[in-house]
């Protein structure tokens, strides 16, 4: 219910993908839409650990039914906004909700299933479930725009939304919350875990590294593609691309990765060669002249993207303590939020500085560094042991 339930939700999550046609129609400069959108980046990254805190200190379910509940209510906002002043908040706000899902979700799958191979399984078909919906907004938007106009597109975002939480509400688990004192222990104990954890902190620099040329699909690859002069509907095709790939891939490269899994492999030498495979398949569109080497290069990177998200996730199911799921699930997830901020900044700065082929450099370079990360982590890893449970509350 969860991973079906979040998929529909990406299905549907319009706000992001199209906020920049929106503000452009409310007369926004070039600035102006780049502000707004790392206003929603920073909401973005602001929500994991909001959310992730809170999926420890109140429980599983409230968590996510506020959550999707917020976004009910502040997507709208973001639509019928047209002050900058409105926007902005409304943007900030909007970003906080938008992926709210993912810590609260990864704190459950590590509640539930203790099978190593199982838990691998179930992020990669997490994996798919995002993967599929944001190919069904892509596809679904620009009709629905052309046909209903922007605001819709918010609405409908809203409305899954609020869908989804009354889901939550009807089929999870009732949270137990434990007395105040033991969550203000509890809380302390969870900080302080997190702040110390040095294996959490490399891994945070390891998955952000490797997420920039993911986040590169979405960024890079349009100015890129631009530069050239191909249209919008071939960046489209690149997209369409990835998706089939992911459709394609995603039950082999599952049953392999629990395997592995079974088989002790380690997840760390997993997600350094993902991340290898993410920089140079992103990488070589700094190389590519045509639609066909564009496409090329966004399905060569796929295989990175599905084995980065289950070996990362698996690393972070190995490092966390039971009562701080939502905490470090949360953390982790801003990985993400701040490779979509920093992929853009990056990728201007190559084309300003040095051409697309210092584009395909640093993209490959975030791919070096990711997988470099991964030994020191690797090291830490072989010579402590999972930390200690602490009484839990849901």
């Amino acid at each position: 219910m969860l991973i079906v339930g979040a998929g529909a939700v990406r299905a549907a999550g319009f706000s992001y993908p199209f906020l920049s046609y929106r503000l452009s129609d409310l007369g926004f400069s070039t600035t102006g839409v780049s502000g707004i959108l790392a206003l929603f980046g920073l909401g973005w990254l602001a929500g994991q650990i909001v959310w992730g805190r809170l999926a420890d200190a109140i429980g599983r379910r409230s968590t996510l039914v506020g959550a999707m509940a917020l976004a009910a209510v502040t997507l709208p906002l973001l639509a019928q906004a047209t002050s900058a002043f409105t926007v902005g908040v409304a943007a900030v706000l909007a970003g906080m909700v938008y992926d709210a899902p993912r810590p609260v979700i990864s704190a459950v799958v590590a509640d539930d299933v203790a099978d190593d191979a199982r838990r691998a399984s179930i992020t990669g078909w997490r994996h798919f479930a995002i993967n599929v919906g944001a190919a069904v907004t892509g596809a679904s938007g620009g009709l629905l725009a052309d046909r209903a106009g922007l605001p819709v597109l918010f609405w409908i975002n809203a409305a899954a939304c609020g869908a989804f939480a009354l889901i939550a509400a009807r089929f999870m688990r009732p949270d137990r919350p434990a007395p105040a004192r033991a969550l203000q222990a509890q809380s302390a104990v969870s900080h302080r875990s997190a702040r110390r954890d040095v294996r959490l902190w490399l891994l945070w620099l390891a998955s952000t590294a490797t997420f920039i040329p993911i986040a590169g699909l979405f960024s890079i690859m349009p100015l890129l593609m631009e530069r050239q002069g191909l249209p919008a509907s071939d960046y489209g095709r690149t997209q369409v691309a990835s998706a089939v790939a992911v459709l394609l891939l995603t039950m082999p490269l599952n049953r392999w990765l629990a395997r592995k899994t079974r088989g002790g492999t380690s997840m760390v030498r997993l997600l350094a060669v993902s991340s290898l495979v993410l920089g140079a398949g992103i990488g070589s569109a700094g190389l590519a002249t045509s639609t066909v080497e564009y496409t090329a290069a966004a399905a060569a990177a796929v295989p990175g993207e599905i084995v980065a998200f289950v070996a990362a996730t698996a690393v972070l199911d190995r490092i966390t303590p039971p009562h701080a799921r939502g905490l470090y699930a949360g953390i982790w997830g801003t990985t993400l939020a701040t490779a979509i901020i920093c992929a853009p900044a990056l990728a201007g700065w190559s084309l300003t500085h040095g051409g697309p082929g210092l584009v395909g450099a640093t993209t490959f370079a975030c791919g070096v560094l990711g997988a470099a990360v991964c030994l020191p982590l690797g090291l830490l890893l072989r010579r402590t042991r999972p930390a200690q449970a602490f009484p839990t509350t849901h």
